[in-house]
């Protein structure tokens, strides 16, 4: 994967008049005055609108969340100046909802402040007992201690370093020890329907990503038409391993037929079904699914790298053996720091690397690789930063549970502390960057808010899950001010409110200290096209990623 190169946050521009001809949001300028009469209307309607100072984007903004997507819907919004932390709007700030990936904002920065920016893990290789020659009358140890980004050829090049040792047989056992880590592999209320999901994977201290996703804990699924119509469709996987069955129960069938094919892991088990019709001259169809172990899943790619170098275990396999202090290292991978590994944590919204990060902080703080531990440590980060973690439940580090709730004004809290941290400028290269079609920069934000002065201006953390929608971040206005922003957006019925979240983002942008912009929401689709992607779950988890 391309590491970006960090930039520095670039100024607004304006729209040109046939620039603003193309934009589908609706725009215009609103006087002050209307702006406040606008407002004044709203409270005595019986809208609940907290007293913000007066910044001349309370009506706009107000206007907005009239959106007919959130009739019935909570609606938390809260927009401050940067340099000064002045509230200059709010509705609702101190109510608690769900925020979904947005809880990888106070995730993300309690890991650059605990663990540090130049913080990396290891994958050892260690022996026990003794060398006779080419042989090692003893056990192989093989030591995780928590890297969500560890590919097939990471555990190829270690395994390649302990055959450079001379070893060429292992009387004893390959032992993997994930012990780092406890061996609870799901967050707490994760959706059992989401279990062969690549995106709720399991997680432990030794574990395997199959591409530079880093989408640690699953395989790569890759299916295309047979010879004919009447064959089994022609399956890989990605990485090659036996660790995975395929149990093919598709069919390809005559050129123009509906594609039908699913792929779905068994629960318990990693036996991978696949399923349904692919029609002869289709695409392949590319599905990322969770591995049921995957502290076996890294073992067992770790042993067959061993095999290819030509290094035999004579043993079994054992998993979730500490290793002895006596044991002689022989090889080591070393990660990406976390400067690094917390742009596609971000930008892809990469939930495994968000619980790794948790659990790595509980190790690092109290000995415990825990999720109770890690997220004691985060809330005492949270402290520290003014914010009120009384207000808030934190029950996972990526948002993928439905029992977090934090308010928009304890996030707006986190995206004001954070900007005076010694490591802010990588934090904040991590979030995703509006309208920048690089994945790598503008990662889940890249089609959002282009041909608007938002565009290549604001970053923000996305969230997405059914009923609820979150953007969290930072934009300019038209008159050079920074501004921070929290939206979550609660039990809604439509589809998708990301058009709501943008027109927010955009008339911030858009606007300045005297004169507001109103930027209406983008009207929604009256109906989803055939095939169109769930909208339910945040963009960069539906593979392909359609952001």
């Amino acid at each position: 994967m391309s590491r970006p190169v960090t930039r520095a946050p670039r100024r607004p521009h304006r729209a040109s008049a046939s620039t603003a001809a193309r934009t589908p949001a609706r725009t215009g300028t609103w006087p002050l005055a209307v702006v406040v009469a606008c407002a004044l209307a709203w409270s005595s309607s019986g809208a609940t609108v907290a007293e913000p100072s007066d910044s001349g984007i309370k009506g706009a903004i107000d206007t907005i969340l009239t959106d007919a997507r959130l009739d019935g819907a909570a609606a938390s919004v809260v927009v401050a100046d940067a340099a000064t932390g002045e509230t200059l709007y709010q509705r609702d700030g101190s109510d608690r909802l769900m925020p979904a990936s947005n809880t990888k904002l106070p995730t993300s920065a309690a890991a650059m402040a605990v663990l540090g920016p130049d913080y990396r893990y290891r994958t050892d290789a260690l022996a026990t007992g003794t060398r006779h020659g080419s042989v090692l009358r003893g056990d192989l140890y093989l030591r995780g201690t928590g890297d969500p980004t560890t590919l097939a050829a990471d555990y190829d090049a270690l395994a390649r370093r302990v055959a450079a040792t001379g070893i060429k047989r292992v009387s004893g056992r390959l032992v993997a020890d994930d012990t780092r880590f406890d061996t609870h592999r799901l967050g707490r209320s994760w959706a059992a329907d989401d279990e062969s999901s690549y995106y709720s994977a399991p997680i432990s201290a030794l574990t395997v990503a199959p591409d530079t996703d880093y989408d640690a804990g699953s395989v790569i699924v890759e299916a295309a038409p047979g010879a004919g119509p009447g064959a089994e469709p022609e399956l890989r996987l990605t990485p090659r391993t036996d660790y995975v069955d395929l149990d093919v129960r598709a069919t390809t069938v005559p050129a123009g037929r509906p594609r039908t094919l699913t792929v779905e892991r068994e629960h318990g088990s990693n036996t991978v079904v696949v399923t349904g019709d692919i029609p002869v001259g289709a695409a392949p169809v590319k599905e990322w699914v969770s591995v049921w172990e995957p502290t076996g899943y890294a073992a067992a790619v770790f042993a067959d790298a061993l095999n290819s170098h030509g290094v035999r275990v004579s043993g079994p396999t054992r998993l979730g053996r500490p290793t002895p202090e006596d044991a002689k290292p022989l090889a080591t991978h070393t990660s990406m720091p976390l400067k690094e590994l917390v742009r596609p944590f971000m930008k892809l919204s990469n939930n495994m690397h968000a619980e790794a990060l948790t659990k790595t902080i509980g190790h690092e703080t109290t000995g415990e690789g825990t999720w109770s531990a890690g997220l004691a440590g985060i809330s005492a980060y949270l402290r520290k930063e003014g914010v009120d973690t009384a207000t808030l439940r934190q029950v996972d580090g990526s948002g993928l549970s439905r029992m977090n709730t934090i308010p928009a004004a304890q996030l707006t809290k986190l995206l004001l502390a954070v900007r005076t941290a010694p490591w802010y400028a990588d934090w904040y290269a991590s979030l995703p960057v509006a309208c920048d079609p690089d994945r790598a920069i503008g990662g889940t934000l890249r089609s959002r808010m282009c041909k608007t002065p938002a565009a290549l201006n604001a970053r923000a953390k996305t969230g997405t899950l059914t009923g609820a929608s979150g953007l969290s971040g930072y934009v300019t206005d038209a008159g050079g001010r920074e501004l921070v922003f929290s939206i979550v957006l609660n039990n809604h019925l439509a589809a998708s409110v990301k058009s709501v979240e943008d027109a927010i983002v955009t008339t911030l942008a858009s606007s300045t200290e005297t004169r507001t912009t109103l930027v209406r929401p983008a009207s929604p689709r009256t109906a989803a096209p055939a095939g169109a992607a769930d909208a339910s779950l945040e963009c960069s988890w539906r593979k392909p990623a359609p952001c």
